[in-house]
This record gives C-alpha cells, structure tokens and sequence, in this order.
C-alpha cells in the first residue's frame, strides 16, 4: 500500500495495541493514528481484578508497549481522545472538539463498559465498578485489612475481586441473583464449586437474593438492602453484573449490528468493506461451530487483531481460534475453552471437592464443546483437540483419568 495510506485504531486496549503491531510487523509503512479514551498507554485489563488487586503488578506489567515504542514505530497515538463520530461515507472520524480526520481503513476495538443498574445508591460515594485502571486504583485504595466489601454480582470479575479483598484480610459479602455463581456461564454443578470455594474462604455468599437499594448516609455507600429486608453493612460496594459492548459509534454509523455487537465475517470485516471490528464488540462468523461469536475474552483482543490487520491489507485471513478465558482464585486455577451456550451435559474427570478435576460440556450427540481444566495443567491442548473433532466420545472414557484424552480424538 502507498505511504500515504492512513489506517486509524480506535481504542485503548489489547486489542488496539495488538493491532498496530501487527500492521507494524506486516510492513505497513502507512499513517496509523490511535485514538484512546485513556490518559494512559494501551493495557492489558484481566490484571486488574486478578495481580493488580493482589499487589503483584502495577499498570507498568500490564502496558502493552511503553510510549518509546510507539514512537519507534512511527504511530500517532492521541491519548485522551474519544472518537465521537463516524462517517463511513466521507472515511472520516470526528472528535468532540469537531476535529475531522480522514481514514482509509479503519479498526474498530472500543471494549466494553460495566452494567449499571438502576438501583437507588448507586451513584453514592463509595460505590465502584471496575472496568479501567482508574475504577482498579479507586477501588484497590478501599480493599484495606478489617473493611468490609459488598460486592453485587458473582460472576467473574465479582469473585476475583472477591478472591483479592479477602485475601488481604478485607470481609466479603457477596450478593447474588442466579442458584450459583457464574450459572449462565459454566452451569449448577461447577457454578457450585466456586460457591464452595469462596465460602471455604470466608466470603459471605447469597444466593438467589435481590438487590433493592444500595445504602447512604451522607451521600456516601454504607451497604446493601435486600428485597427480603436482610441488610450488609460495607465501607464499600462493588457493583459487578457484566458488561455491555461499547458499540454506539457503530450503531450510529449505520454498521450492520446483531447478537449483542457488530457483526463481522470471519475476516473481522463489517458490512461496510473498510471498517474492521474486534474484541469485546465483534459478533464474528466462527468457521468451526457455524454460528456468530461474540465474547468479552482477552484471548480475542489478543489474537483477533493480527487477522483485522491483515484484512486491511487485504490479505486473505480468518478467525477460527476456540474462545478461551482463565481465572485465579485463592488456590484455584482454571481454564476454559470452547464454546457451550447450551448443552446436553457435564461430564467430570477428576476430584470436584478437592478441585482438581477436568470438565466436559456435552452436546446431544455426546461431541464436545467446551472443556475447563482446574488446578490440572497439560490437557488444553488435547480439550481443544476433542472440541475440534466435532465428533462424538464415549462419555465414560472421558471421565475416566487413566483414558489419556489424546486417544479419545477421532
């Protein structure tokens, strides 16, 4: 492509980083100007729940590239600068101060946001959500031994935060709607073992309770009021119930948008042939299950964005990679990969109770689709060589430790 191609990143995560240094790495000798939100370099986010409330890394571990990078590498990247709108007509993006800048092509990787919910309180002081480094700092500045936190969610950056907060002596109560933890992601019977877990570990942990009010005095958050008149008393409160894809600057633009994001091929190309989309707002056409993918995992802002880049430079290229995720917990440490919105069944291999186990999520034709391995190391790759066969297994050889997994494959 000509020198005086401009490719324009927006976002300030993983997967924009990653981006300039795959065009950078495919020889793209063109303009590429970034725009994040941020004041500060692109990062990774999973550390902020996980190292960084557990006093094991600061924002400088878990910066992609530091700003001499950058620099080297010859990329205009303008911090503190939201982009406002897009004309996908005129190739423009317009800045609040209505600065107009003209692309060729264009990736869109602007993440996800925290939920926030309509409950009276949550606009008290006191009162966090986690989703920047920010929200991290404000809220790892609270986490101090003997305070109490109120966390409202339980799923995953509920608990990790959890999990940090009371391993540095801080008193947990953590509020649940669902039957268990992490119920629509992983299911009863291992949703069951994180329950177990946290309350092993001190968490005050309450199921299929509701929210009605987040408690002031002062204007600032002193705790929880529940719809069954139960109350938790917090020197601070979390609110953890997800996240929405920040996807407004696409829907307006008139990008074609389905399955809760914008919808790409395989390529990570949207309906308009010049705007690329991946991470957290890409619903994208996945070659092995058949269907749209949309997940807020760090391995699609890590990987995606190598195959968007290449094709920008219009290089043939397609996103096939198993969604995958992790998380450490106190003593547990897990991964997951597949993709299993509904199943047949889990199947176990292993201890359950002593959480070293392997677990198998099940179709009706008995083929795999997701696995998670906990505190068991070296069967990933053979998890994702079942759910790539795509064909059936025998169920109890699968849960049967001494069936090595690799012989399962057909």
């Amino acid at each position: 492509m000509p020198s005086s191609t401009t490719f324009v990143i927006v976002g300030g995560g993983l997967a924009a980083a990653k981006a300039v240094e795959a065009l950078r790495d495919s020889n793209f000798d063109g303009q590429i100007i970034l725009f994040a939100d941020e004041e500060y370099l692109p990062y990774e986010r999973p550390p902020l729940s996980k190292e960084y409330l557990a006093g094991k890394k600061s924002l400088a571990d878990f910066t992609v590239q530091n700003s001499d990078w950058y620099r080297d590498h010859d990329v205009d990247l303008r911090l503190q600068s939201r982009v406002s709108s897009l004309d996908p007509a005129a190739h423009t993006v317009g800045l609040p101060d209505d600065t107009v800048v003209h692309y060729d092509k264009l990736l869109l990787a602007t993440g996800s946001a925290s939920k926030r919910p309509p409950i009276p309180g949550s606009d008290a002081a006191g009162v966090h959500y986690l989703r920047t480094y920010d929200d991290a700092a404000a809220l790892n500045s609270v986490l101090t031994e003997g305070a109490a936190l109120a966390v409202v969610g339980a799923g995953w950056i509920g608990l990790e935060v959890a999990a940090g907060a009371r391993q540095r002596g801080v008193n947990v109560t953590v509020v649940e709607t669902a039957k268990q933890p992490l119920l629509a992601a992983l299911g009863e019977t291992v949703g069951e073992v994180f329950a177990n877990l946290h309350r092993d570990h001190g968490v005050d942990l309450r199921l299929e309770t509701q929210v009605e009010e987040i408690t002031t005095a002062d204007g600032k958050a002193t705790g929880l009021k529940m719809r069954d008149g139960s109350t938790v008393s917090a020197d601070a409160v979390l609110v953890a119930v997800g996240a929405k894809p920040n996807v407004e600057l696409a829907e307006r633009a008139g990008l074609s948008m389905g399955d809760g994001g914008v919808l790409v091929d395989a390529s990570l190309r949207t309906s308009d042939p010049d705007i690329y989309a991946v991470g957290d707002i890409a619903a994208a056409e996945n070659p092995l299950f058949n269907t749209r993918i949309r997940t807020e995992h760090w391995a699609n802002a890590l990987k995606q964005p190598a195959v968007a880049a290449a094709g920008m430079l219009g290089k043939p290229g397609e996103y096939d990679e198993l969604p995958y995720f992790f998380t450490d917990q106190y003593d547990l440490g897990m991964e997951y990969v597949g993709y299993a919105p509904s199943f047949e069944r889990v199947v176990f291999r292993g201890d359950i109770s002593g959480r070293e186990f392997v677990a198998f999520w099940l179709d009706g034709d008995s083929r795999v689709l997701a696995g998670m391995n906990v505190n068991i190391w070296d069967v990933l790759d053979d998890v994702k060589a079942l759910i790539r066969s795509r064909t059936p297994v025998d169920a109890d050889k699968l849960a049967d430790p001494q069936a090595p997994l690799a012989d399962l494959v057909s």
